[in-house]
């Protein structure tokens, strides 16, 4: 069994009206420096943001994160932000933003497996809770 090592981690909100200060959650980033890991996990639910937010541009709204998502993987067409290490990847990232896909706080834990720790984030934080089954 792997050691378990520290790790940072935010949300990703999106933000529609920032006067109002609603938002949703649409995503988790996570970086483990002793792992050398940084990752992205996005499920962007369109009926809970079109809830929300009738007027917003959701084209938009997924063209950011995939910015965002080739930054995170080092890609080359995400420019030259993209060629920063993980750690100033992920710091560039989490910065405070005034955009409408914004980072929450960031946090820390401690894990094995820092994917499944992301996907194990994902899912507690990000998709809608599984129904209860009455028995």
């Amino acid at each position: 069994m792997p050691a378990r090592t520290p790790f940072d981690y935010a949300a990703l909100r999106v933000v529609p009206h920032v006067e109002r200060g609603e938002f949703i959650n649409v995503g988790v980033l996570l970086f483990s420096r002793p792992r050398r890991f940084l990752g992205m996990r996005v499920a962007l639910d369109r009926g809970r943001l079109e809830a929300l937010a009738p007027d917003l541009d959701l084209a938009a709204v997924e063209a950011h994160l995939a910015g965002m998502q080739r930054i995170c993987d080092g890609d080359p067409a995400g420019g030259p932000i993209a060629r920063l290490s993980p750690a100033e990847r992920f710091h560039w990232l989490v910065s405070p933003s005034s955009t409408i896909v914004q980072p929450s706080p960031v946090h820390s834990g401690l894990c094995e497996r820092p994917a499944e720790m992301l996907d194990a984030l994902l899912a507690e934080l990000v998709l809608p809770p599984a129904p209860q089954v009455e028995t």
